[in-house]
């Protein structure tokens, strides 16, 4: 089973992660905010990655700490939970059509953590949820997870709905990387011998 756990502690956030690869989008995700737990929620679900989250974070602050420590906590997972790569997809890619509003996010495992982000919000808050965080989630997660991790917003003029289609493309497409291709079942994604 490709499994991995990660306990992140910090003066700001502690943050426990647990995920399956071979799940079927079973969750448990318990971050203190509520925005951003339906989020992940919508990132299992749709990746089938079974996700079990649990954060403390100085939520007295603001969500900032919290939304990026998760993100870098899933990241490290993935990486522990996908260890050599071999016989994975690597790429994946989604157009994800929510109500208004579509996006795109095209992905790479290539340990070649980049971001590009071409997503504007209408509203600089989904109530409570500052929307700027949702660039800061993926920021981590490509960041620590090694992901070349492009999102792009087509049209769209909810932020809930271009936040939420974000988080679902995303999980979309890390569903399709992450699976096992029997024809390569044994071999590296990638020519160089190495990711």
């Amino acid at each position: 089973m490709r499994e991995a756990s990660v306990s992140r502690q910090t003066a700001e956030t502690g943050i426990e992660v647990k995920i399956n690869l071979d799940g079927t989008g079973v969750y448990d995700n318990q971050t203190g905010v509520g925005f951003f737990d339906h989020m992940l929620d919508q990132l299992s679900r749709h990746s089938l990655i079974d996700m079990t989250i649990r954060a403390q974070g100085d939520l007295h602050v603001d969500d900032h700490h919290t939304v990026e420590d998760t993100g870098i906590a899933i990241g490290q997972a993935l990486v522990k939970a996908l260890g050599d790569k071999k016989g994975i997809r690597r790429y994946g890619e989604c157009h994800l059509p929510m109500d208004d509003t579509q996006v795109r996010a095209a992905l790479d495992l290539s340990n070649r953590p980049f971001l590009v982000w071409n997503v504007d919000f209408p509203t600089a808050k989904i109530g409570t949820f500052d929307t700027e965080l949702v660039r800061e989630f993926f920021q981590a997660l490509a960041t620590h997870g090694g992901i070349t991790l492009h999102i792009d917003r087509l049209h769209g003029f909810n932020s809930h709905h271009i936040a939420e289609a974000a988080f679902k493309a995303v999980a979309r497409a890390l569903r399709m990387a992450v699976e096992h291709d029997a024809r390569v079942a044994d071999k590296l994604p990638s020519t160089k011998g190495a990711l």
